[in-house]
């Protein structure tokens, strides 16, 4: 089984990049983890050509079997539990490959959430894009421990 984070933009921060190669770490004992990075359209396009730009990007980056997940602030809520039932259905439909698309400043590509199987929010809160990656890694290591029936802490 593999997933992947397919997000738009690079890491800048040492701290949240250790971090996000942590969780991937600990990720790598239930299955295999991949960040793949596209990068962001220039500030100089117009709002939707780099919406566009970006999902094509992304979307090149997806292989056709794959299932793909949008993190979409306007997609389903859901607390970790919740989380780790649709990750496991997830990883058991999605067969090889489970893809979750990041946007960039500017959200996703219709194209990008045309593709995608199910659309999930991570909080009603606003985070930068580099916090989401970290955010959606830990949640998913959590969710794989949920899942094994091991202890995370609480």
């Amino acid at each position: 089984m593999k997933l992947t984070v397919a997000a738009v933009g690079k890491i800048r921060e040492p701290w949240i990049r250790a971090g996000i190669e942590e969780y991937a770490k600990r990720l790598s004992r239930f299955c295999e983890v991949s960040v793949v990075e596209v990068d962001d359209a220039p500030e100089s396009m117009t709002l939707e050509k780099a919406m566009a730009a970006e999902g094509k990007r992304l979307l090149a980056k997806v292989r056709p079997e794959a299932l793909v997940v949008a993190l979409d602030p306007g997609g389903t809520p859901c607390d970790s539990v919740a989380f780790s039932r649709k990750l496991t259905g997830w990883m058991e439909r999605g067969g090889a490959e489970t893809v979750f698309l990041l946007g960039g400043s500017n959200g996703l590509a219709p194209e990008a959430l045309a593709r995608a199987t199910e659309r999930v929010s991570l909080s009603p809160m606003t985070f930068t894009h580099a916090m989401a990656r970290l955010l959606l890694l830990e949640q998913c290591y959590r969710a794989f421990k949920i899942a094994a029936g091991e202890r995370y802490h609480k």
